[in-house]
């Protein structure tokens, strides 16, 4: 039987949360050719790069009027931008046939969560090598993330548990899944999943525990969730943990006030009974996650517990 610790909500707002870091990647096969404008003006900032999926086609890389050169460069290096180069001459990248080329880029927002780029927007032409039209191409990029389905069970019922949080993209406030940006240069998916679980709830799981849901997809998908295909890079892994509580626990975890108040997380826990959860919230990852559990079940692919 799975178990957990519950935290005392003191504890929660003592640790200081380090900056979210995003994973790094070695990029052997991306050659950077430098053409820096030396003029502090960002309407003249530009850099050309060449990818080895379409050699003989230079790429130029530009920024958009109020982008400081300090944040171009950022930009640049930061490991968002290089992954999403990556992506695109992956197996199943844009570029990986030959069929499309890209033109151009314009760095056009830079978010900063310390040192380091925590959000980049850009817009990339990318065109159709026969036809010539150029595929729709606005990115927000914030890079892998994890979230949690928690089933807890007590006296016959299993509850899932949730929390309702402040989201002002949205202009609500989102019943969801525990969730958050990945935390570790290495990709410790499994540890950022247990480190948002204890900051957002409370309670300590066991990474022993976790069940990766989202393992159990075709691997021509990479094992990720993409919650925003449109419009974000947003990759997510799935996790699950179930365990067994007293009726104390659940009464202690409804309502509760948790998050990093210096982080700006006014966080309040919700339980809800599993049966009733697919129609309590329109958040997509606690949709999702109900359809991976339910058909890793089905294919009897989830361990005993």
């Amino acid at each position: 039987m799975a178990a957990f610790t519950l935290l005392p909500s003191r504890l929660l707002a003592c640790p200081s949360r380090s900056l979210p870091r995003l994973l790094h990647h070695h990029h052997a096969n991306l050659i950077l050719r430098c053409k820096m404008s030396s003029s502090s003006s960002s309407s003249s900032l530009a850099q050309s790069i060449t990818l080895t999926s379409q050699p003989n086609e230079p790429v130029l890389v530009s920024a958009a009027p109020g982008i400081s050169s300090s944040d171009f460069r950022d930009a640049i290096d930061s490991s968002l931008f290089k992954n999403w180069l990556r992506n695109l001459e992956s197996e199943s990248g844009i570029l990986a046939d030959g069929t499309m080329t890209l033109k151009q880029l314009l760095i056009q927002g830079v978010d900063m969560f310390g040192k380091r780029i925590g959000f980049l927007k850009f817009k990339a032409d990318i065109f159709d090598n026969e036809t010539g039209q150029k595929v729709p191409g606005i990115v927000f990029a914030r890079g892998p993330a994890v979230a949690v389905l928690i089933l807890l069970e007590s006296d016959g019922e299993s509850y899932a548990v949730l929390t309702e949080q402040v989201r002002v993209p949205t202009g609500k406030i989102v019943l969801e899944l525990p969730a958050g940006m990945l935390d570790d240069d290495k990709g410790d998916f499994v540890g950022t999943a247990v480190r948002e679980v204890e900051e957002e709830i409370g309670i300590k799981l066991k990474k022993e525990d976790m069940v990766d849901l989202t393992a159990f997809l075709d691997p021509s998908t990479g094992h990720k969730i993409f919650p925003s295909p449109g419009g974000c890079d947003e990759e997510m892994s799935v996790f699950l943990y179930r365990g067994q509580v007293e009726q104390e626990t659940i009464r202690h975890l409804q309502g509760k006030e948790t998050g990093l108040r210096e982080h700006g997380e006014f966080i309040k826990v919700r339980l809800i009974p599993y049966r009733e959860l697919w129609r309590k919230t329109a958040d997509a990852k606690v949709l999702v996650s109900i359809g991976l559990y339910e058909m890793a079940q089905r294919e009897g692919l989830l361990p005993r517990h």
